[in-house]
């Protein structure tokens, strides 16, 4: 993984910056994730703690996050024995994935007691806990391990802490050269690679390839004479010990960029062999929030959202189903005045039919040159029963067109609608779905699993995801059908700015304000491009107009709008710049 022990000791490096400050707030965002709020003496900073499985963390961060309306209960645990508290320590044990934060608080008597907060950062095993180092006794973790899941170690509350099993590796920053070529001789058959990750300590398999690659090494022979091997082992010792002599000086190159394989990676070291995107960081935390962006959320909602994708899906391959049906009574509902015709003129010639015929050759007086036309019959059925039959349908038909004219506009609705909401949960948070779901709830689709809730939510204002343009103008954007009734038709004014994607499914985005610039307006029309289906596309036609111009059709779906008065802009969604414009959720 590309979280390895050197990038937890550059972010133990960089996290000495808060040793001394104040833990003002603590939040639990969702299952895995911790946000403190802290106080420095350079201002105020955010620091996220991720237990995630797969993304597992520990940076500063910009990021705004939602929090629940009520606080799980290790948050409640947390703020009351961090909350207040200082934090005096932060370390790492060895060259491990873990880290150890002391926090130092005075409790309600007025005595002062220290706390650790352990951060194991190791893939689906990743941890944070709380404990008490006086007595080495779990107060609680994020994730629980029980007796059940694990005999080694357990971590729940009142048992005593253990540290996960040593792997009896060599510290990379304390082996001498001695030590290495000792260690290199007795596995002399093995791939260097593998060889390094398996004797050292903090080292991935993307560190010990760029150590592979600077000593030259990329082609392997197990069969070498003595010479060779000595030669290959030197230039493995320099790579190493060159790439490690950066890490034990602290002296940090975060950069990020695409590996041989296309695949996106990143590294607190200078990685000479990647050459593909290369980005370059003025810190590791600004290196893993770009480079996690939002891959943690983003696989968060894909677990919460596969039951709503899946249903979404099958309700508008229904529709489309319903809509080729509905073309073909269509089209033999445009043959209604044919079968009028048949039953006329069968009706006219009755006497020269007789029951049994499979088919009549009859004059049609109807046209212009009189020609002859072929009308089928049901044998079994009299003449006079088989003009009735044409008859019967021609009126079926008459009456249908004004249905099916009916259906097919619902169906075409039902079909945007759908597609709306597709587009919406590929922007969604984890508050966002839940909004989405509930809307589903409100229009019938789902059934309301838990009354009592909904009926208190429904009285609260959705969430707001708020932008601010570089002129420094509040720019909203709703990310689902709820925020966007609610930016358009109840929190904008007359006077304010209302943008939408030119007939593609998208977000609604207002400018709240009267007076802005061109530079405010691209912003917006940026934002309404991004957050739409036309989100990879280029030269995306986007609608601007007065919000005094856009209305809300009697009984349609929600989300839905019309409006007039727009002039259309054409921009390239810029994901660098969305990214680089302040946002809050409100």
């Amino acid at each position: 993984m590309a979280l390895d022990g050197i990038v937890t000791r550059a972010l133990v490096h960089e996290l000495q910056s808060i040793q001394g400050a104040r833990i003002s707030k603590i939040y639990q965002p969702n299952d895995h994730d911790l946000l403190f709020h802290l106080r420095t003496r350079e201002g105020n900073a955010k620091l996220l703690l991720s237990a995630n499985p797969t993304y597992p963390r520990v940076h500063f961060t910009e990021r705004s996050f939602l929090n629940p309306q009520e606080a799980p209960m290790f948050c409640m645990l947390l703020r009351k024995h961090c909350e207040g508290g200082i934090i005096e320590d932060i370390r790492q044990v060895g060259m491990e994935r873990i880290i150890h934060i002391t926090v130092r608080q005075r409790d309600e008597l007025g005595d002062v007691s220290s706390k650790q907060l352990i951060i194991e950062l190791m893939g689906r095993h990743s941890n944070i806990i709380l404990s008490d180092p006086s007595s080495g006794t779990i107060l609680d973790g994020i994730h629980h391990v029980t007796p059940s899941i694990s005999s080694y170690r357990v971590v729940m509350p009142g048992f005593s802490y253990t540290e996960p099993p040593q792997q009896h590796k060599l510290n990379p920053l304390e082996v001498t050269g001695e030590l290495f070529a000792q260690k290199y001789t007795e596995e002399a058959d093995a791939e260097p690679i593998s060889w390094i990750v398996d004797t050292f300590s903090g080292v991935s398999p993307l560190v010990a390839q760029e150590i592979v690659h600077r000593a030259g090494l990329q082609s392997y022979s197990e069969e070498e004479g003595p010479e060779a091997g000595e030669a290959r082992r030197s230039a493995l010792w320099n790579a190493f010990t060159g790439l490690m002599d950066s890490v034990r000086q602290q002296a940090y190159q975060p950069m990020s960029g695409a590996n041989a394989k296309g695949k996106m990676v990143f590294s607190a070291v200078e990685l000479t062999m990647i050459q593909e995107e290369v980005k370059r960081y003025e810190s590791i935390s600004t290196c893993m929030e770009d480079y996690y962006g939002e891959k943690a959320e983003r696989d968060t909602v894909k677990q919460k959202t596969s039951d709503l994708l899946r249903f979404l899906h099958n309700e508008r391959a229904k529709n489309i189903k319903k809509l080729d049906h509905l073309h073909a009574d269509l089209e033999e509902a445009a043959d209604a005045d044919q079968y009028r015709i048949y039953g006329e003129l069968l009706f006219a010639s009755l006497h020269t039919i007789a029951k049994g015929d499979k088919e009549a050759v009859l004059t049609n007086f109807y046209d212009e040159d009189q020609k002859e036309v072929k009308i089928p019959l049901d044998p079994l059925l009299s003449p006079s029963d088989n003009a009735q039959r044409y008859f019967k349908k021609y009126n079926k038909y008459k009456n249908s067109l004004a249905v099916i004219d009916e259906q097919l506009a619902i169906t075409k609705e039902e079909i945007r609608y759908m597609d709306d909401l597709l587009q919406q949960l590929a922007h969604a948070s984890m508050n966002d779905i839940d909004e989405i779901r509930e809307e589903l709830v409100q229009q019938g689709y789902l059934r309301d699993r838990s009354k009592k809730t909904r009926k208190k939510k429904k009285s609260d204002r959705p969430t707001l995801h708020v932008f601010t343009s570089s002129e420094g103008i509040e720019i909203y954007v709703g990310k689902n059908n709820l925020q966007n009734e609610y930016v358009t038709n109840k929190l904008a004014s007359g006077s304010d700015t209302w943008l939408h994607t030119k007939d593609i499914p998208g977000s609604h985005v207002v400018i709240r304000s009267s007076q802005f610039g061109d530079q405010t307006l691209e912003e917006a029309a940026q934002l309404a491009a991004y957050f739409s289906q036309a989100k990879e596309s280029s030269s995306v036609p986007v609608d601007c107009t007065l919000i005094r111009h856009v209305h809300k059709p009697s009984g349609a779906k929600p989300g839905f709008v019309i409006y007039d008065h727009q002039r259309t802009l054409i921009v390239t969604p810029d994901e660098e710049l969305i990214k680089s414009l302040p946002s809050v959720i409100k």
